[in-house]
């Protein structure tokens, strides 16, 4: 925590704002590209060491524009659902931290993949190198910091985010139970799946771990924090004259006149109906 508080008086205006509507952009472009001309994403814009290393270094962020799904209905929902979760990390974290974390997730996948690449000795690995594993990394921190939001699972049935959480969990030990099994019988390849995938949880254990007053940053406490200022805002807001006789204010009639008496044995505030007619306070 000491680490990231001191990076981000110092880097923190660097920031990007929002950074998830603009990752949408991306995947809203990749969507398209994937759809209409997917070997323009797998011949130069995917995560191909072999191709970086020749000098194609703009594949580093191009592989980023690769879509949740190339489903036409569910890209709209889940860009919807990523959108949301990452806009509310960003708000519930800052948006130095949202950056560090999903930046760090960036960072991850591409050295999965050059592990995997200079690991196996492949000569191309691009095709596991996707962003599901960013975005399920994604949920897993909205998870951790809501635990009880519900979804409606198929529209329907109402579960809370922390069990989604838990099959995410297993979907992530299959693939890399999957990922070692089909390596051995099949491809070498299938390796960089499982690769990537231990890499998303690193990032998640690792950025949690950093984070150990976890307390400032959760639900709880934001809620407590959030009902404290806007109480206070309202309480600034208040009326600054009342009547110590009708109890009026200036908000029940902005054409009331107020004055403190000084015959009162105190600071007493009357409205100018009663300001002559009171009994003096002694």
């Amino acid at each position: 925590m000491n680490f990231l508080n001191k990076m981000e008086r110092k880097y923190g205006r660097y920031a990007i704002r929002n950074l998830m509507y603009y990752i949408i952009i991306l995947y809203g472009i990749g969507f398209v590209v994937m759809k209409f001309a997917p070997s323009l994403y797998w011949g130069y814009l995917c995560l191909d060491v072999r191709a970086i290393l020749h000098g194609q270094i703009w594949r580093l962020v191009t592989f980023l524009i690769y879509p949740p799904s190339t489903d036409f209905i569910y890209i709209i929902f889940s860009m919807y659902l990523y959108y949301m979760i990452g806009t509310q990390l960003e708000y519930q974290w800052g948006a130095f931290r949202f950056n560090v974390y999903f930046l760090t997730g960036v960072v991850g996948h591409i050295l999965a993949a050059f592990i995997a690449y200079f690991a196996l000795g492949l000569t191309g690995i691009y095709f596991p190198m996707t962003t599901n594993y960013l975005n399920l990394s994604l949920f897993f921190a909205y998870a951790a910091l809501y635990p009880n939001v519900e979804f409606l699972l198929f529209f329907i049935l109402p579960i809370k985010v922390k069990y989604l959480a838990l099959l995410d969990g297993v979907f992530f030990v299959y693939n890399i139970f999957q990922s070692v099994k089909n390596g051995i019988m099949y491809s070498p390849a299938y390796f960089a799946t499982g690769v990537c995938a231990i890499m998303s949880i690193v990032n998640f254990l690792l950025f949690f771990a950093l984070t150990r007053n976890i307390k400032k940053y959760s639900y709880k406490e934001y809620n407590r924090k959030k009902t404290y200022r806007r109480e206070v805002h309202q309480a600034s807001r208040g009326s600054r004259h009342k009547c110590a006789i009708c109890g009026r204010t200036e908000e029940d009639d902005p054409n009331l006149e107020f004055r403190y008496c000084s015959k009162c044995n105190g600071n007493y505030e009357y409205c100018q109906e009663h300001l002559f007619t009171h009994e003096h306070v002694k």
